[in-house]
């Protein structure tokens, strides 16, 4: 079976994508697996995304903030932008493309409690996409399946 891939997109690849990523890949459904990638990526992730995560028990993804390149953008099958649709540097074609946006506030601009309110809502929301994905590959099983 081909690896299905979630792209996570911020704007410095240095705090909410890495956190996603990291959430994600702690238990991803079957099958699929997360990157993440920013439009502007920073030159290093935010010392404060790494603490957030080591709270919950988890490490910060092993690449340093990277580039959501155009081929990461289009082997994804699933897209979630972070609020870099704002951004003047977002690539064209990804506002073209089926993707979520999940519109968090930038950690670099909270104080502590302040990333650990967006850490814990990405966290619920990931919750929330491993479930619709089991879900929707259940529901693609059943279809496929000749009726009895």
């Amino acid at each position: 079976m081909t690896e299905k891939l979630v792209l996570f997109v911020c704007v410095e690849n240095a705090g909410r994508s890495l956190i996603a990523e990291a959430v994600f890949n702690a238990n991803p459904p079957p099958g699929w697996r997360a990157v993440s990638g920013g439009t502007r990526p920073a030159p290093q992730a935010n010392p404060r995304t790494a603490r957030v995560l080591n709270e919950i028990g988890l490490e910060l993804p092993k690449h340093p903030p990277q580039l959501a390149t155009q081929e990461m953008i289009q082997q994804a099958k699933v897209r979630i932008t972070m609020g870099c649709l704002d951004d003047a540097e977002c690539p064209a074609n990804l506002k073209t493309l089926k993707m979520v946006d999940w519109a968090l506030p930038d950690p670099s601009r909270l104080d502590d409690e302040g990333v650990r309110t967006v850490r814990n809502e990405i966290r619920d929301r990931v919750r929330g996409l491993r479930t619709e994905l089991v879900l929707m590959e259940r529901r693609a099983r059943s279809l496929a399946e000749p009726p009895r």
